[in-house]
C-alpha cells in the first residue's frame, strides 16, 4: 500500500516515514499542497496524511480538490485541536483527523482502520447483494451507489453510511450504533462526525438537501433511510 506524506515540517514527514516503513507501506512525500496533488497524479496512492498549514496551497484546499476526483481516505494532520478544524476538515472532504503531537500508535491504528475501509471499499459486513430504495441503490458486490441509473461518487466512510442505512430501510440508528458499525471503533461523542458525513451524502443524493427524500433525521434518536417502493 501507497501513503502520501504531506506536511511542510520535514522532520515531521521522516518521522511519520519511518513509523510507517516499519508497518510495510510504501511512503510518497509532499511539502505543500501543490506537491501532494503533483504526487497523487503520477502515483498510485491508496491513502493521504495531510497537514492543514502549509505554503503555495493548504491542507484544506488540497483536499477539495483531491474530492473532485478521488476518493481516497484523506487523514488531515494538525496542530490545531477546536473542534471547528475538525469539521471544517471533514466539510472539505477529510475521513478521520489527528492532533499534533500524536501517539506513533494511534496515528499506525487509524492508518490501518482507513485502509481497511478503502480496501472493502466500507462495507460493513461480507454479505453481498442489492439493496434499493426508490431511486437509491447500493451495490454491495460492484460496491457501488447508483441514483436513479446514475453512478453516485462516495468516499468509503459515506458508501458506509449507505449501506448500512439502506440494507436496513426504516430503521433508525442512533449516531453512536452509525459511527460503531461503520468506523469499527467505540464512539465517544460522534455527533459532529457522523453529521458532517450525512451532510455529505445528502448533497449527493438528495435533490433538495434541505428537504430530503432518502436520508432523513428521526430527531432525539438518529438517522435513516426511507423505505420507498
Amino acid at each position: 500500500m501507497n501513503i502520501l506524506i504531506c506536511d511542510d515540517d520535514k522532520e515531521i514527514v521522516n518521522a511519520i516515514e519511518v513509523y510507517l516503513k516499519n508497518e510495510g507501506y510504501e511512503i510518497f512525500k509532499a511539502y505543500d499542497g501543490l506537491e501532494a496533488l503533483d504526487a497523487i497524479e503520477k502515483n498510485d496512492i491508496h491513502l493521504v496524511l495531510m497537514d492543514i498549514m502549509m505554503p503555495k496551497l493548504d491542507g484544506m484546499r488540497a483536499t477539495m480538490m483531491i474530492r473532485e476526483e478521488r476518493n481516497i481516505p484523506i487523514i488531515m494532520l494538525s496542530a490545531k485541536s477546536e473542534d471547528y478544524d475538525k469539521i471544517t476538515g471533514l466539510n472539505m472532504g477529510a475521513d478521520d483527523y489527528i492532533t499534533k503531537p500524536f501517539n506513533p500508535l494511534e496515528l499506525i491504528a487509524r492508518v490501518k482502520s482507513q485502509i481497511r475501509r478503502y480496501t472493502n471499499l466500507g462495507s460493513i459486513e461480507k454479505k453481498t447483494g442489492i439493496f434499493k430504495t426508490g431511486g437509491l441503490e447500493v451495490d454491495d458486490e460492484k460496491k457501488m451507489v447508483t441514483l436513479d441509473g446514475e453512478q453516485v461518487v462516495v468516499t468509503p466512510i459515506e458508501y458506509g453510511i449507505l449501506k448500512l442505512l439502506t440494507e436496513n430501510a426504516g430503521k433508525v440508528f442512533s449516531m453512536d450504533q452509525i459511527y460503531e458499525k461503520v468506523w469499527k471503533e467505540p464512539a465517544f461523542n460522534p455527533e459532529n462526525t457522523v453529521a458532517v458525513h450525512v451532510r455529505r451524502i445528502r448533497e449527493k443524493i438528495e435533490i433538495n438537501p434541505k428537504e430530503p427524500r432518502y436520508l432523513k433525521v428521526v430527531w432525539g434518536i438518529g438517522y435513516k433511510i426511507e423505505k420507498i417502493k
